[in-house]
């Protein structure tokens, strides 16, 4: 297994739960299970005992490691130096090597189907992937100066959806250049990556790469934190060397030429950091830029944000996987419950996936009437 080498090198000191108070835990899956082994360190225990043959291949080995969210807080907090920047890389290894024997949980084997089958989760038909973006107007990708991609989430997902035409139509009302694929784009497959199925992964990164660049796309905005990051740090592997941002990486760049925007009834926003824009990578300034140029907007934060927030649970793969599952103790529920103690009017995101992971935890906490989540573009345009 790649990275076993550096397995020993843990000696579970247990900060890769908790957040910089050494108060609250902030790993998705500890949070949800209280038991050791759902803690990265637990995981990397337990990767050496079955690399080393004291445990066998099970179904709870398997949820175990495919329970972790990949959100990254063990990284930031981690106190070994040398060894933080693999510790996730060292789980991931673990997924990929429960893979090639087929001892995945069910809903990860159901999920990789689904990718291998239809190329979306949601076992949907490719021409069905453009209509998101039915009745604005928005033009096919040909030459113009981004390619807006909207990612599995924004195409088919309605939530996901809604967040599309809303960044969608701020980015065009501001005037950024963009055109998009339609019907004729595919998965990034951060997901795919994340779970482990790292051939299928590569496959489509490399069809993306390809249709990228016979369409001619030199610069990218991505709707998702997870497309982003795919693409970012995953793509150039294989000569995917494209400019990429995050859609709030723009509106943070063109709020000056954009002017004021929208008046709102003085709105106290609290901002949820997405794991893959923030933690992976450390875009914390853009989001709230935004957010601190709407007029009205009073932007309060979370004890626990930045570096220390905590997850919504809906990264690696967990979106729909649900391997966390709901109640309670579920990280989407205990961070609403962490919004709405702010006092908070409105818990702003920038992830199609937060958005849903927090806006059905908002419905299961009885909060609907009291806290709202809204996407930044949603807050832009609101009356």
């Amino acid at each position: 297994m790649e990275y076993a080498d550096i397995l020993h090198r843990c000696f579970r000191c247990g900060y890769c739960k908790l957040p910089g108070n050494y108060q609250d835990l902030n790993c998705p899956s500890y949070l949800k299970f209280r038991f050791e082994t759902y803690s990265p360190g637990g995981r990397l225990w337990l990767l050496r005992a079955w690399l080393d043959g004291e445990i066998k291949t099970s179904p709870h080995l398997a949820q175990i490691l495919f329970s972790c969210a990949g959100c990254g807080n063990c990284v930031e907090h981690c106190v070994f130096p040398k060894f933080k920047d693999d510790l996730l890389n060292a789980i991931v290894a673990g997924r990929q090597e429960i893979v090639s024997e087929g001892a995945v949980p069910p809903s990860v084997r159901d999920y990789l189907k689904a990718m291998q089958l239809y190329g979306n989760p949601y076992k949907l038909p490719q021409d069905d992937r453009g209509r998101w973006a039915d009745g604005l107007g928005l033009e096919p990708y040909s030459g113009q100066e981004h390619l807006f991609y909207a990612g599995c989430v924004g195409a088919y997902d309605e939530r996901g959806q809604k967040m599309a035409r809303s960044v969608a139509t701020v980015l065009r009302d501001w005037g950024i250049s963009f055109g998009i694929l339609g019907a004729e784009e595919r998965c990034d497959g951060n997901e795919v990556r994340y779970l482990g199925e790292n051939a299928l992964f590569e496959k489509m990164a490399k069809e993306n790469i390809r249709l990228f660049k016979e369409a001619g796309v030199k610069k990218v905005i991505a709707l998702s934190p997870h497309a982003y990051h795919a693409m970012k740090n995953e793509y150039p592997k294989w000569g995917g060397d494209f400019e990429v941002h995050h859609y709030s990486q723009m509106l943070a760049k063109a709020v000056k030429k954009a002017g004021p925007a929208p008046k709102q009834d003085n709105l106290r926003v609290i901002f949820h950091d997405p794991c893959y824009l923030g933690r992976h990578n450390k875009e914390y300034r853009a989001p709230r830029k935004v957010l601190k140029a709407i007029g009205g907007v009073r932007l309060v934060e979370m004890q626990r944000s930045k570096g220390d927030a905590l997850c919504c649970g809906g990264g690696g793969g967990n979106f729909f996987t649900d391997i966390l599952g709901p109640g309670p103790d579920s990280p989407a529920r205990v961070r609403v419950r962490e919004a709405w103690e702010t006092g908070a009017d409105v818990l702003a995101v920038a992830c199609p996936k937060c958005a849903k992971m927090l806006e059905d935890a908002v419905k299961a906490e009885g909060l609907e009437e009291k806290l709202a989540v809204m996407d930044l573009a949603e807050i832009i345009q609101a009356p």
